[in-house]
């Protein structure tokens, strides 16, 4: 039986060392690069205006807004109305007229508190647009003696050369 060679100190081991000649000289056979670099020109942009892309069409975060309220109120009315209907469906007294109030009142409640509140939100919007237009009044504070004076001028230039008249009233 032989024994393994001992490594002597400072020196590599030489099973590392064969196994890493190994490694490079694998990597050295495939020669390919290990990175890509795409030399194509980039798409120039010009002058066309945008296209519209297929699908929904883009709306403006009012809009949005708007559209969710609707699609909730809509909900909302859905369940009223089919909670409504299944009270009735089960107690056996389905009345023409009664559905036909109560589907009104859905629709007119909600309708009669909301009319309001837009009138006056918009009121109050215009208000604001009104106090923010207005001039800033000009308070002056005079001290001692002030003369007022509230002549009107007019004047009048006739001629080639120039010649300005000056009327004066009190």
């Amino acid at each position: 039986m032989q024994l393994p060679e001992q490594p002597v100190a400072g020196q590599p081991d030489t099973t590392i060392r064969c196994n890493a000649d190994q490694l490079m000289a694998a990597i050295n056979e495939i020669g390919q690069a290990t990175y890509h670099r795409d030399e194509t020109p980039l798409p120039v942009v010009g002058s066309a205006p945008p296209v519209e892309q297929p699908g929904r069409a883009s709306m403006s975060q009012r809009a949005v807004d708007r559209n969710v309220t609707i699609l909730t109120s809509s909900i909302l009315t859905l369940a009223a109305g089919g909670a409504a209907s299944a009270v009735l469906w089960s107690s056996g007294h389905a009345n023409e007229t009664v559905i036909a109030w109560i589907c009104g009142g859905v629709v007119a409640v909600p309708v009669a508190l909301t009319l309001p509140v837009l009138a006056l939100k918009g009121l109050m919007k215009n208000a604001r647009e009104v106090a923010e237009a207005a001039p800033t009044p000009v308070t002056n504070h005079f001290h001692g003696t002030v003369h007022h004076d509230s002549r009107t001028v007019t004047s009048t230039t006739r001629g080639v050369i120039a010649n300005t008249r000056n009327q004066t009233y009190s």
